[in-house]
């Protein structure tokens, strides 16, 4: 993924404006690590119905649109992913990659690791959808999920589409994993 393409966010207005929002997000989050106790508070303090959220959904809404959310299919249609932004100083060295992942059965993607750990936001393109990612710590409907470092997993979906905003610290991310590797003790 590291080699992919960034997005032209010139060609894509509201991918620019997303962005943006973006990194006014980052800056609450820079010195916080990812793990179970930063996924409760984002559930609590920027999940669905707040102005983060809401923001992120209507950006990714429009992205779908316009054509810059997940362009990149790895598994036809239903799986498909995009970097929307590589870590730099404006965006405190965070990343952001967006995936899109439609099933109604349990889905599985690649597997990979997260060697800073990960950030996830999970829209739901249908408000009322049952539509579910799982994160380390089980499934998750619309709100967060947040692997904290050096865990591993493959992402999965299921009951629906949704859009997963994948915030990487350092932009790090590893497909060397293995299902079989221990996870760490900070799970």
């Amino acid at each position: 993924m590291a080699d992919a393409p960034v997005l032209d966010l010139e060609k894509y207005p509201s991918a620019k404006a997303f962005v943006s929002k973006c990194h006014e997000f980052f800056k609450e989050v820079k010195n916080l690590t990812p793990g179970h106790a930063l996924e409760s508070r984002l559930n609590a303090t920027h999940g669905p119905g707040t102005p983060y959220y809401e923001s992120f959904r209507a950006s990714i809404l429009q992205g779908l649109q316009d054509g810059w959310v997940a362009q990149t299919e790895l598994d036809g249609p239903k799986y498909r992913r995009g970097r929307i932004a590589p870590p730099t100083p404006e965006s405190n060295f965070i990343s952001i990659t967006t995936v899109y992942m439609s099933s109604e059965d349990e889905y599985r993607g690649q597997y990979h690791a997260h060697p800073y750990g990960e950030i996830n936001c999970v829209i739901l393109l249908d408000e009322d959808s049952p539509a579910q990612l799982k994160g380390m710590q089980g499934w998750q409907g619309a709100g967060w999920t947040s692997p904290g470092p050096g865990t591993h997993h493959y992402p999965e979906v299921r009951k629906g589409e949704l859009v997963a905003l994948f915030f990487l610290p350092a932009g790090r991310i590893s497909y060397e994993a293995t299902p079989n590797t221990p996870q760490p003790v900070s799970l």
